[in-house]
């Protein structure tokens, strides 16, 4: 693992502002010597076995699961998630990784059936699945150490090399997810953390080293690496609104627990997590009275304890942007029903209802703990409301009709549609990504495998008898 000293950043914890430790800054006049680095990197990463890549993959699982607890204090500390959320975010990475050794034992092409095509009877041949090169991968904050296993775990069982930029505010997860792997016995040169600001990133970005851009975060920000990029895959996970619908025949007591979940887990800051909720009118008043009881149940403060429901935000920046959202809405004529209560980062769970369609609340992803709520009257209404924003990851639908639930499946424009489920479930082997703008390529394990490969051709033509 290559690190390259110019300076150092302090990461603080976002909860109460102590300082948790630091990483060193990348200067960008060093890209060429780390671009070289990689591309060494990426010869030996090819030579590697798909038994040996598999192998590292599983040793460094194996490493995770058992200091499970140091890797979640970790998350706990920089990101604010609590430490229950943090100990199933450590337990998917685990997965994820696991997943990914898999993939690279498994996923090595497949025979082409060249005599089905006439004029082609004595030829045969099969495709194998090779690597890119080198893979530029930038990861946010609220998930710092499974979404940065999604990007190293396929990339590796790929037999590429990875330059690695994590989130500025959450950077100690992905370095001991980065010693991990060196431990585990990832060859030098295959795996470069760096950490720096956008002059760095616009520079890896444009290298024409770099065959692929793996991203996760913003809209803005995608569009930024778009334009810096030239000619490379992109994959680009750029965020999501979610909508959940509630029909009358549903189990409403099933629907309000997924929804709160869905709404509040990581404080919000998640981007399948549930934000608009659509609820038949006629149980409606059932869904708002029992949805504020169970959401006014949950506990807001220290991360580290136990019984938190909700830690922080990630800094105080985003819960002012947060709030300004809100009280925009409500200006506008939203009524808030519970919540925007603000304590440091912590925002308490929020709930609204008469959100104008037209306020940045209702049509922007808001990235914290909030979560409004609507009735419909009939579900085609429904349907054309949870399609009125300009990008989608994933929505839900609760209902005991197997034919509404497959009119939904098909008529909802989101990357998943999650039946009698709220939107925020995610197995990590499952494809995952967007609908409408800005969707670019699939996550999950085999399928970001398949985006960090190329498919390459041997046709051998038999000779005369």
């Amino acid at each position: 693992m290559l690190e390259t000293l110019q300076d150092v950043c302090e990461v603080t914890s976002p909860y109460d502002g102590r300082v948790l430790g630091t990483v060193p800054l990348t200067a960008a006049a060093e890209v060429d010597r780390i671009l070289a680095a990689a591309r060494e990197g990426a010869a030996t990463a090819r030579s590697l076995s798909r038994h040996e890549r598999g192998r590292i993959l599983e040793s460094t699982a194996a490493a995770i699961e058992e200091r499970r607890e140091e890797f979640a204090r970790t998350i706990t500390a920089e990101a604010g998630k609590t430490i229950r959320q943090a100990r199933k975010e450590v337990l998917r990475a685990v997965n994820t990784l696991r997943l990914s050794a898999a993939e690279a034992r498994r996923n090595s092409g497949e025979v082409i059936p060249f005599d089905a095509f006439e004029g082609s009877e004595d030829r045969q041949g099969w495709f194998s699945r090779e690597p890119l090169g080198i893979i530029a991968a930038i990861t946010p904050f609220n998930d710092p150490l499974n979404l940065v296993a999604h990007k190293l775990g396929p990339a590796i069982a790929g037999g590429n090399a990875v330059i690695l930029k994590p989130s500025a505010l959450t950077p100690l997860s992905a370095q001991l997810l980065a010693g991990a792997l060196e431990e585990a016995g990832l060859p030098g040169g295959v795996l470069t953390v760096v950490h720096g600001g956008r002059e760095l990133a616009e520079e890896i970005i444009r290298s024409r080293d770099v065959r692929m851009v793996s991203f996760t975060g913003g809209f803005s920000t995608g569009e930024s690496i778009a334009r810096s990029a030239g000619l490379k895959r992109l994959s680009m996970d750029l965020g999501g609104n979610a909508p959940v619908l509630v029909l009358d025949d549903a189990h409403l007591g099933a629907a309000v627990d997924a929804c709160v979940s869905g709404a509040f887990w990581a404080a919000g800051q998640n981007c399948v997590g549930v934000q608009r909720i659509l609820v038949a009118r006629s149980i409606y008043s059932e869904f708002r009275r029992r949805f504020l009881h169970r959401a006014s149940s949950l506990i807001a403060g220290d991360p580290l304890e136990e019984s938190t429901d909700i830690g922080p935000m990630i800094s105080a920046k985003a819960v002012a942007e947060v709030k300004d959202k809100l009280d925009e809405a409500i200006a506008a004529g939203a009524h808030c029903l519970m919540g925007n209560v603000r304590e440091g980062n912590v925002l308490h769970a929020t709930v609204l209802e008469n959100v104008p369609h037209g306020s940045r609340l209702w049509q922007e992803e808001v990235f914290g703990p909030v979560v409004m709520l609507q009735a419909f009257d009939a579900v085609e209404e429904a349907f054309e409301v949870a399609n009125g924003i300009e990008f989608s990851l994933h929505a839900g639908i609760f209902t005991e009709s197997l034919n509404v639930a497959l009119d939904a499946a098909d008529k909802l424009d989101a990357g998943g549609v999650m039946i009698n489920d709220s939107s925020d479930y995610r197995f990590d082997g499952m494809p995952f990504g967007g609908s409408k703008y800005g969707s670019m390529g699939r996550e999950g394990v085999r399928f970001a495998y398949e985006e960090m490969t190329q498919p390459k051709v041997v046709c051998i033509k038999r000779g005369a008898a």
